[in-house]
């Protein structure tokens, strides 16, 4: 057996009730709130940032790249296969284009995650496990790989989310 009790909403105004049934409301239409909005252009930037990276670690040249690293820096670099770098080029391209398709609403920023994850994993799986980047980078080596891991990661779960929610479709 079930009572419903209407207490009365002291110490609210009727303003917070407006509030909270156009917050409700926005859900229920599949708004997505501001906070989406935030989290996604700062998904963008964080992408943006990465492609910049990538780009100039691929177009520049050993020489170039030798005034901001030390030699066994520079060799990890310079040896890092293709199959790695493209894993990165992967991964920044996807999670560019995801959270293009996050900021346009549209549920392909699903599968755009998957693939820069994917990316993020083998290239990962590069770093950590085949050419000891953590010996060459030290602590960086294993942080910003494990930021980029979670965020990632994060940025899977927050479309998938969104979608449930009915603000990507």
């Amino acid at each position: 057996m079930q009572i419903d009790v209407d207490l009365p909403n002291i110490g609210r105004s009727s303003d917070d009730n407006n509030k909270e049934v156009n917050v409700m409301s926005d859900q229920i239409n599949g708004k997505p709130p501001t906070s989406f909005w935030i989290i996604a252009g700062v998904a963008l930037v964080w992408n943006l940032i990465g492609m910049v990276i990538y780009y100039m670690q691929v177009t520049s040249s050993p020489e170039d790249l030798a005034k901001y690293y030390n030699d066994v820096e520079l060799a990890f670099i310079t040896s890092t296969p293709t199959w790695a770098t493209s894993a990165y080029a992967i991964a920044v391209t996807a999670g560019l284009l995801g959270c293009v398709f996050l900021l346009l609403r549209k549920a392909w920023a699903i599968p755009m995650f998957i693939i820069s994850l994917a990316g993020i994993i083998v290239q990962d799986i590069y770093g950590f496990l085949i050419a000891d980047g953590i010996g060459v980078w030290g602590a960086r080596g294993a942080i910003l790989p494990a930021i980029g891991l979670v965020i990632g990661s994060a940025l899977l779960l927050y479309s998938r989310g969104s979608k449930d929610k009915h603000w990507i479709d």
